[in-house]
């Protein structure tokens, strides 16, 4: 198969990288595995060797068809051929009876989109219990930042979930060659957001979307834009929160924004 660029695919070719991912995802007998992107269908046959069903998601028609004829006397191994970001993730995991809504999301994920990948999934109703993905290197590093480099993506992911940065992985791994180098991330979804309130969530990343809205501006100018406040009142905020008016949206950690939001809300 020849790789499209406008689909971002680049294919693993690396076995030992392969290996550290099926590792990576500790796949137990009775697990449940949704794959992103399978590509040449190489990740798709070792997480099937390992877990009891694989349903991967692949756009390309073409790639659905090579992979349903290479693949075909593995029993389970589902291809589905769909937009991942366009399907309907409840009727999805109904399907296929996944016990107690529990799954694994297992993705080597085109670069361009990495970010609305990940969002639909933590902000699911049925968010997946782990995430193994391979990100572009430098995306990895910006969702696993902490103080004094954090960002929206960073905060977005760990909102909802614990991610850690697991392995590095040079470009020469794929083919065609891509630019930059990738990295393995984890993410493991937190529990108490099964019921998470949707306001909350809301009025959570209006204050987080105002904070970080001009890069090169100390936080009080840009929640005093933001929310249309004096600047005295926003740095008195500021201050019940144990926030320096001085502190820019970088410096400040998950929990100084969990409770700048409750003081103005």
């Amino acid at each position: 198969m020849k790789p499209k660029k406008n689909l971002g695919q680049n294919f693993l070719r690396d076995e030992k990288i392969l290996e550290k991912i099926i590792s990576a995802a500790d796949l137990q007998p009775d697990d449940f595995v949704i794959e992103i992107g399978p590509g040449e269908g190489v990740l798709t046959e070792e997480l099937a060797k390992h877990a009891k069903k694989v349903i991967a998601v692949e756009i390309d028609d073409n790639l659905v068809k090579v992979l349903r004829n290479k693949l075909r006397n593995k029993k389970n191994i589902e291809i589905i051929n769909a937009d991942i970001l366009k399907i309907d993730l409840r009727q999805l995991i109904s399907k296929f009876q996944i016990p107690n809504f529990s799954y694994k999301l297992v993705a080597n994920l085109p670069y361009y989109i990495t970010s609305p990948i990940i969002r639909l999934f933590l902000e699911s109703e049925l968010p997946p219990q782990e995430m193994i993905l391979m990100v572009q290197k430098e995306v990895a590093e910006r969702i696993v930042a902490r103080l004094g480099k954090m960002s929206i993506l960073a905060l977005s992911v760990q909102y909802y979930a614990h991610p850690e940065l697991l392995f590095y992985v040079e470009k020469i791994a794929f083919y065609p060659v891509p630019k930059v180098d990738s990295a393995v991330i984890k993410i493991t979804y937190n529990k108490q957001f099964t019921n998470y309130n949707r306001d909350e969530v809301k009025k959570f990343f209006r204050v987080v979307r105002a904070g970080f809205s001009a890069k090169r501006k100390i936080l009080l100018n840009n929640l005093s834009n933001g929310f249309h406040l004096g600047k005295n009142g926003v740095e008195e905020k500021l201050k019940k929160a144990g926030i320096s008016p001085t502190a820019r949206a970088q410096e400040l950690s998950l929990d100084d924004w969990k409770r700048l939001v409750q003081i103005f809300f």
